[in-house]
């Protein structure tokens, strides 16, 4: 076959092969994921999100959703950021800004428009088609936590698609000196080191690998209540996981929860001796006492939740 021929022939398969391959570029890029945010609260929560730089933008970036409300959102395939919830918020009758007791972005808007949680926050956070095609999300106290969340992975295969979050609401047990109050109410709970800007609860400096900064007594609180969320820098051995071809439910104040006693009830992994001074005299206490009851809900608990959830979605999808 002459050299002509052989370009011929080839010319003639990429011409057939051209439009399928352009079909399938085009039908891969239009693919998303669909975010089912759901409001199990007992009060108006205002989801915000924040994607990650060079990330493609999700349809809105802030909204209303009040108890009982869920709201399905188309999010870009390859898309990676966070997602959280405000509480108390409120437009200024006379400046017009809107403002958040917990979670604000400090837009001033409901929409966040690339602004993210001022902490404390829960956050549950995504990485999409990442490495070998496999979604990574988590849930993150490492910034504080305001209220309780659960991801619920739907249809996926690949990974281990486990349901994480923290179900348990930390607010009235929080550490006197990580309390966010509000007319003598604790609303949110800082981190460690937002509350004293310490390295070694930041994970800084001389602190900033994996064999220097260590889980404290504080992150200890944390990880007891909500054995599957971040707690520190590093605490991704327990806190990561995977899955792919899934869309995901992403649920405030799930049901069941648990109320955490008063936190020198509560048990953590040690007395905290070493707080810096700021902390005040607050020394959180061992105890064993309510170990079995303040355990979160049981994996079992957590599929036949999401299941219910998943029904419950199709029906009332706002």
């Amino acid at each position: 076959m002459s050299a002509l021929g052989h370009h011929g022939r080839r010319y003639r398969l990429l011409t057939l092969f051209f439009p399928v391959f352009i079909l399938f570029v085009y039908s891969r890029g239009a693919e998303s994921v669909t975010f089912t945010i759901v409001n199990m609260c007992s009060y108006t929560i205002w989801p915000g999100i924040l994607s990650n730089a060079g990330t493609q933008q999700p349809p809105t970036t802030g909204f209303a959703l009040q108890p009982g409300q869920s709201s399905a959102l188309p999010f870009p395939a390859s898309w990676s950021g966070r997602i959280w919830g405000r509480t108390s918020c409120a437009q200024n009758a006379t400046t017009g800004l809107f403002t958040c007791l917990t979670g604000d972005c400090g837009s001033s808007t409901v929409e966040c428009s690339g602004a993210g949680a001022i902490p404390p926050a829960t956050l549950a956070e995504f990485t999409l088609d990442g490495a070998d095609g496999l979604d990574f999300y988590d849930v993150s106290l490492v910034d504080g936590y305001n209220l309780p969340m659960l991801v619920a992975p739907q249809g996926g295969t690949g990974g281990n698609c486990s349901i994480t979050g923290c179900t348990a609401d930390l607010n009235p047990g929080c550490p006197k000196e990580l309390q966010v109050e509000s007319d003598g109410t604790s609303v949110a709970c800082k981190s460690a080191c937002d509350a004293f800007g310490d390295a070694q609860y930041c994970c800084s400096g001389s602190y900033s690998t994996p064999s220097t900064c260590k889980p404290s007594a504080y992150s200890g609180f944390f990880k007891s209540a909500c054995p599957k969320a971040y707690s520190y820098a590093y605490d991704d051995g327990t806190s990561t996981f995977t899955c792919a071809a899934s869309d995901y439910v992403i649920t405030f104040c799930p049901s069941p929860s648990t109320s955490i006693r008063a936190a020198t009830d509560y048990p953590v992994a040690a007395t905290l001796t070493d707080a810096p001074a700021a902390a005040g005299n607050g020394e959180l206490q061992v105890s064993s006492a309510g170990r079995a009851q303040d355990r979160p809900a049981s994996t079992a608990a957590y599929v036949a939740l999401a299941a219910v959830l998943a029904v419950g979605f199709r029906i009332r999808s706002h």
